[in-house]
């Protein structure tokens, strides 16, 4: 009969057959380098969890998802990068049809429902945050609601939203709008958009801007609203949520990315990387979190205050041909950005 091998040294094993994959760590100070434009919090503890499995060593790159998208472009084969991990799919796109991403191994992409995944293989779901629409219940009642985030730019919406455009959340939702409705309808709405809305600086700001009465209502993610309430919810105890559902474009759920670089010196540890953080443990670290962001891996468990996934209803959105460039652009023309 062969023996159970116990559970620590299964650990001592994989880490042992990870690190003479090509390099060896104990003399690396730096070891596996990610460039995270993922929430710094939610990072480190899939960070710290993967180190105490494999004792491989993470060091983070901090930034936001435009910032750091074009840096690894700027960069290329020179990037110093191993995994890039972002709060949105448009800059994974970015990367991705720069061909600077490698193939993620097929186990991890099994690991997720093909919704939460690029058909090319070229990068992965780790995460997911729903398009919302926050109100102050005590300025807008719930009749009147929209019954869709395209009738914002009814003149009768004109100084009674807000958003944060500048930010990469905001852009994302504008390009899963274009990749729905088309160049000419998403350009109109943007239009309409300048002149009806108010700009805050991120999506805190439009919170507490909703939440203070200055404005009767704004469009952010999901998550926002939850984080707050998770503390001590003084910038959203005057709001509610407003889900649009019925496929509509502000039922839009975005896909947070990680992808590995073609040019890593340490790809086995990279896989082994993104095999974590959407396996079992990594997204447990979801549900059981303060991140308040969905998670996405097969049957895995988002936190249990959330509107389960299934029921928002959301368009089907091809996030691996979603247009951040053509986007911006677009914002730019209607004097947004």
């Amino acid at each position: 009969m062969i023996p159970k091998i116990p559970s620590f040294l299964k650990k001592a094993l994989l880490a042992t057959a990870l690190l003479s994959a090509g390099h060896v760590y104990a003399d690396d100070a730096v070891g596996l380098v990610v460039y995270n434009a993922q929430h710094e919090g939610l990072t480190k503890t899939w960070v710290e969890g993967f180190t105490q499995e494999t004792g491989i060593p993470v060091t983070l790159r901090n930034g936001d998802d435009t910032e750091m998208g074009n840096q690894i472009v700027q960069e290329g084969a020179a990037s110093p990068a191993d995994v890039f991990l972002t709060e949105n799919s448009p800059a994974m796109v970015l990367v991705d049809n720069a061909g600077l991403f490698a193939p993620v191994d097929k186990a991890t992409q099994d690991q997720l429902d093909p919704a939460y995944r690029p058909a090319n293989g070229k990068w992965v779901g780790i995460a997911a945050r729903s398009t919302v629409f926050v109100y102050n219940p005590s300025k807008l009642s719930e009749q009147n609601l929209p019954k869709s985030i395209m009738d914002l730019a009814d003149p009768s919406w004109k100084g009674r939203w807000a958003a944060s455009p500048g930010g990469a959340d905001f852009q994302a939702i504008v390009a899963a709008i274009l990749q729905q409705k088309g160049e000419a309808a998403t350009l109109e709405w943007l239009k309409a958009m300048k002149t009806n809305f108010t700009a805050y600086r991120g999506n805190s700001s439009v919170l507490k801007a909703v939440n203070a009465g200055q404005i009767e209502s704004g469009v952010i993610y999901h998550y926002y609203f939850f984080v707050d309430q998770s503390k001590t919810g003084e910038n959203s105890k005057n709001t509610a949520l407003h889900y649009f559902k019925h496929k509509d474009p502000g039922a839009f759920v975005s896909i947070s990315g990680g992808g590995i670089l073609a040019s890593s010196k340490h790809k086995e540890q990279a896989q082994a990387f993104l095999k974590y953080i959407t396996g079992k443990e990594g997204q447990a670290v979801l549900k059981n979190g303060k991140s308040f962001e969905y998670a996405v891996g097969k049957g895995a468990e988002s936190n249990p205050k959330l509107v389960p996934l299934q029921q928002l209803d959301a368009p089907t959105v091809d996030a691996s041909k979603l247009d951040s460039k053509k986007a911006v652009e677009l914002m730019t023309q209607a004097g947004l950005l």
